[in-house]
């Protein structure tokens, strides 16, 4: 793999790159102060969550492309002049905003895209799911309930496990404010990923545990949330806010050329 990122692959996936602290406290605060700013209007409400979107529409055909705020362009710039992943500028962002019991659903991101993701973290800390593509499933076995597990009308419940081609198998990253997650190739093609509609979520286990946990004192707001004890669980007391930077590369500067 080739970029200044090649320190920072966690997992087992060699196309997934974490980096820490990205951005500084005040860069944070700047970028949130920017996207609290945007007008009213510029906020779409979806079901569990509210989105921006900056740099245009993107359409199955491509991109009608509009230009991004300057703030904007100086995180993108720096993301694509430090990464060395994208071939041309990010011109496309999805600022998404979570309350502490929203997620996203599993999904992939469309065609349209150049296959690297860019993902800038703000706010709460939160985990990201990435699970096999279907396509990618051998088979599944069905397991019983030990006497321990039973159902409360007495019988075992099942549980249904599943097995992955070619070493494929589901993980977790664990994303802390001001970090970006970066991922392309096999990891952005063969995987979902999305975060659990959920106040509280487990990061035991996940790929970069240790790069996320050496950062927790860093951040008053994050080592809050997660003071569990000896559990490792995170409390999503707080918004998240998500930028996820992407570059279009077909650019329609009319639509009737589609």
């Amino acid at each position: 793999m080739e970029g200044k990122f090649n320190n920072f692959v966690v997992g087992d996936v060699p196309t997934l790159m974490y980096i820490p602290n990205f951005v500084t406290v005040d860069e944070e605060n700047q970028l949130l102060n920017n996207i609290y700013e945007a007008p009213v209007s510029k906020w779409k409400s979806l079901k569990n969550r509210r989105l921006q979107n900056w740099g245009g529409v993107v359409h199955e055909k491509g991109l009608l492309p509009q230009e991004l705020p300057s703030w904007l362009t100086k995180i993108t710039r720096r993301i694509y002049e430090e990464s060395e992943l994208f071939p041309s500028a990010i011109n496309h962002v999805l600022i998404n905003e979570y309350h502490p019991n929203q997620g996203i659903m599993p999904h992939q991101d469309g065609p349209a895209y150049f296959p690297v993701v860019a993902i800038l973290s703000l706010g709460s800390p939160a985990v990201m799911d990435f699970t096999p593509h279907s396509k990618l499933r051998f088979g599944s076995n069905t397991l019983k309930g030990d006497a321990e597990n039973r159902r409360c009308d007495g019988r075992d419940f099942k549980i249904e496990t599943h097995e992955w081609i070619d070493n494929h198998h589901p993980f977790s990253v664990l994303l802390m404010p001001r970090s970006l997650l970066i991922f392309k190739d096999n990891a952005y093609s063969d995987y979902l990923h999305g975060i659990k509609d959920s106040v509280t979520q487990q990061h035991a286990g996940a790929v970069n545990e240790t790069q996320g946990m050496m950062h927790q004192e860093l951040n008053e707001k994050a080592d809050q949330a997660m003071r569990t004890g000896d559990l490792k669980v995170i409390h999503r007391t707080t918004t998240r806010i998500s930028l996820t930077c992407r570059l279009v590369l077909k650019v329609h500067r009319n639509l009737f050329k589609f």
